[in-house]
């Protein structure tokens, strides 16, 4: 994948924290965040693995698609070891404004997740 300012990325994020945000101007930082110093995106491919491995417990979990030409702050890719893949990290705040679509993160036969706005491929 190319990284460049044009990308797409996502955070996932609970139904309850997205209206938080709507309300603030500003998607909150969750504990692992606010540990690590930087609000962890991810890409489109990354999103799903990432949402079983830290989401699982997450009720009506979103994922909203952002636009990385609105960030102000800078974004940096960094390795994440256990996934032996780079992520994407926003070192400053994520402006709701930056937020482009919100797609809706749907539970599959697995117990992973699929986007809801997409078949099931069943």
């Amino acid at each position: 994948m190319t990284e460049t300012a044009s990308t797409v990325l996502y955070r996932l994020i609970a139904a309850e924290d997205w209206a938080t945000a709507q309300d603030s101007g500003e998607v909150p930082w969750n504990a692992d965040d606010r540990r690590d110093g930087f609000l962890h995106l991810s890409t489109e491919a990354q999103a799903l693995e990432t949402a079983r491995r830290h989401y699982a417990h997450v009720e009506n979990l979103l994922a909203l698609e952002v636009d990385a030409d609105r960030l102000a702050h800078p974004l940096r890719w960094e390795l994440a070891p256990k996934r032996g893949e780079k992520f994407p990290h926003l070192y400053g705040p994520l402006p709701v404004a930056a937020v482009r679509r919100v797609r809706r993160l749907a539970r599959d036969a697995e117990g992973g997740f699929r986007f809801a706005d997409e078949g099931s491929g069943r």
